[in-house]
């Protein structure tokens, strides 16, 4: 009998110095990003949105925690969390502590699937080659989403769960319009189908999975700029070629950043956590993002 190759030495220890660089270094090297994004009419004082996305937080993510309380130094005119902010029961106040500079501003909310249930084992690198949609064993949410809406409501946020809403955003009048996650079939678009207000300065959508369905009809309905997270931006990544899968209907291009869809601007956040039985990130840095909203050009005629 044939006996097996050896797996060499230097590539066992190159794959071991990829994983510790993967869980232990990229997995905590925040950054932000920034993007300009012209939907303003001319004249209009640009404005400043913060998304955060997939903190998938447990109580022990200190430098998480602290990271995400650095960014109220931005001043920004508008928070918008996009989802999966839990993945464990005791983690509410490690996100209050988190968010505590910029719930005195402005924020509105959607829920993912990782706000309603828990995180299970399984295999990580299955993830590479199939969609995670119809992975969920529990049918009764097990973590606390309603606690955790509560704590943002309470301070002024909006739950944009499948409603709509009007909000002051610096200067402008803000029409918005959400829904919930999709990846779990609680997306209710229905609910809030039909022409966004024409006399907003801004129509905004917002969601957790960036459903191409879903996008569309929010374009359809005249939402200027969508935001969504969900994606992870790939998490696992090849340099120079980018993600290999989006976990949802989006294509590789959009997994992550600001791009159109259709009439309007798209932008997708590469979130900031992973799953706790998956903890790691390669060439794609955990993120949150600094939405600068500026004046349109003039029409040449």
């Amino acid at each position: 009998m044939r006996k097996a190759a050896a797996v060499p030495l230097s590539l066992l220890g190159l794959g071991v110095a990829g994983l510790g660089y993967a869980s232990v270094v990229e997995r905590n090297w925040f950054r932000l990003r920034r993007f300009d994004v012209p939907v303003l009419d001319p004249g209009q004082r640009p404005v400043r949105i913060l998304q955060i996305s997939d903190l998938h937080l447990t109580p022990g993510r200190t430098r998480l925690i602290n990271w995400v309380r650095s960014l109220d130094a931005l001043e920004p005119d508008l928070v918008v969390n996009t989802g999966d902010t839990l993945a464990h029961p005791d983690a509410i106040p490690a996100y209050l502590r988190a968010v505590e500079p910029l719930l005195s501003r402005p924020g509105l909310f959607v829920y993912g699937s990782n706000d309603l249930y828990a995180p299970t084992p399984k295999n990580p690198l299955r993830y590479l080659w199939r969609s995670s949609r119809g992975d969920r064993r529990q049918h009764i949410p097990n973590l606390p989403w309603n606690e955790l809406g509560a704590s943002m409501t309470a301070a002024g946020w909006l739950d944009m769960n499948n409603t709509t809403a009007r909000i002051k955003v610096a200067d402008l009048d803000v029409a918005v319009g959400g829904i919930h996650d999709s990846h779990i079939n609680r997306d209710r678009y229905d609910e809030i189908a039909g022409p966004a207000p024409a006399d907003a300065d801004l129509r905004l959508g917002v969601m957790h999975s960036p459903e191409p369905r879903n996008m569309s009809r929010f374009a359809e309905d005249g939402y200027q700029l969508l935001l969504a997270g969900h994606t992870h931006g790939g998490q696992l990544c090849i340099p120079f070629y980018g993600a290999l899968v989006t976990n949802c209907g989006i294509d590789r291009a959009r997994v992550k950043g600001l791009h159109r869809h259709e009439s309007a601007w798209l932008h997708v956040s590469a979130g900031l956590g992973t799953s706790p039985y998956a903890p790691a990130r390669f060439s794609c840095p955990p993120e949150a993002t600094l939405l600068t909203l500026v004046p349109r050009r003039p029409t040449r005629t």
